[in-house]
């Protein structure tokens, strides 16, 4: 029951998108077609994840006796994983690789990748928490980008002024779709 709390924590009571504001460039950049968005969502899972076992791993093993290399640790863990998925992604299927563009890479300056790692360790969650917490981070960046793109293709069909439509439209749809969330807040708390 504590692990199904986790992922339901991580994936709408504490999104880390919409709750904490972390991961908002994929978010804002990505979220242009829903296909696109839950591709970048499934790559996001992926990192998220081996970024979870790698922290516990670092943790448990290696940042014990050099904790002051847990940042860097983290980051080259980050980095290494994301030019894995970029180059798995590019290998298996170039059209979504040519679709993800820029924000693929940039998966490596993604804050909320990082802050996984940092909530975990500060929580010192164990091997299956810690996986279970990133997929359901995983989960809630896929759901933010989704709904993100669903709403956002909804209004480039509809009658919108030019003043609003563009950035605008987006910043304040995230607004209340960050509100809306923001709701979840008290259920519980993690």
């Amino acid at each position: 029951m504590e692990l199904l709390w986790i992922f339901v924590s991580a994936c709408v009571i504490n999104n880390f998108t919409l709750a904490y504001f972390l991961g908002l460039c994929p978010f804002f950049g990505v979220s242009g077609r829903l296909d696109t968005a839950l591709k970048m969502g499934v790559a996001n899972t992926f990192v998220l994840t081996i970024t979870s076992v790698c922290a516990y791993l670092l943790n448990t093993y290696f940042l014990v006796y050099v904790p002051y290399l847990r940042l860097i640790s983290y980051i080259f863990v980050i980095a290494s994983t994301v030019q894995l998925t970029e180059m798995l992604i590019k290998k298996m299927s170039p059209v979504l690789f040519k679709a993800l563009g820029i924000f693929l890479p940039l998966i490596t300056t993604n804050c909320a990748i990082l802050g996984l790692a940092l909530f975990q360790t500060n929580r010192e969650y164990n091997f299956v928490e810690g996986v279970v917490f990133a997929l359901g981070a995983g989960a809630g960046l896929t759901l933010a980008l989704v709904i993100m793109a669903g709403i956002r293709r909804d209004t480039e069909l509809s009658n919108v002024q030019d003043l609003v439509r563009g950035a605008a439209m987006n910043f304040f749809i995230a607004g209340i779709l960050s509100m809306a969330f923001m709701g979840f807040a008290g259920l519980f708390s993690s």
